[in-house]
């Protein structure tokens, strides 16, 4: 039997590129906070640049709690969303062109939100990234670590859990 030959890297780069833009489009409060995400693989990087709006605290400043808070559990939910697709996406079985045109699917729905705050956050860029510790067809579990100049100092963390959409289509 011959192989199929493989797609170009930039056939399946693309797919990739605009499975996460329609992913993240479809939650309006990640453009609001103006949260973008940074693709390399299958791993994410969130980022949250910073705006004087985030600042809850002037006399600091540090960043705003909510802000922080909404910044670690938008990442998660991206995270979580984006490991669940992966093998979708690669696959082929989940085009890009579905996801623009609002086949998207459902989002996993939090359960709960536990935030760490280690330390002021600065005024100045933030990112993190989502650690999946377990999903399965109805629940998951979630690490993300925010920082800002250096990864090994992060500023918050948070656990999540989430109750996993229906996979039937």
């Amino acid at each position: 039997m011959p192989f199929k030959k493989p797609e170009p890297v930039q056939v399946v780069k693309q797919r990739r590129d605009a499975a996460l833009k329609a992913l993240v489009a479809s939650v309006p409060y990640i453009s609001f906070l103006g949260i973008e995400f940074d693709r390399r693989g299958d791993e994410l990087t969130a980022i949250m640049p910073f705006k004087d709006e985030l600042i809850g605290n002037p006399m600091l400043p540090a960043l705003h709690g909510g802000a922080t808070a909404a910044f670690l559990e938008m990442t998660s939910i991206i995270g979580l969303s984006w490991a669940t697709l992966w093998e979708d996406i690669e696959s082929g079985r989940l085009e890009a062109e579905s996801l623009v045109d609002g086949k998207m699917p459902s989002l996993p729905k939090t359960i709960d939100f536990t935030v760490d705050y280690l330390r002021s956050g600065l005024p100045r860029d933030a990112y993190a990234r989502a650690r999946v510790n377990r999903s399965g067809r109805r629940y998951a579990s979630v690490h993300v670590e925010a920082w800002q100049d250096n990864r090994a100092r992060p500023f918050a963390q948070a656990t999540g859990h989430f109750l996993m959409p229906s996979r039937d289509g």
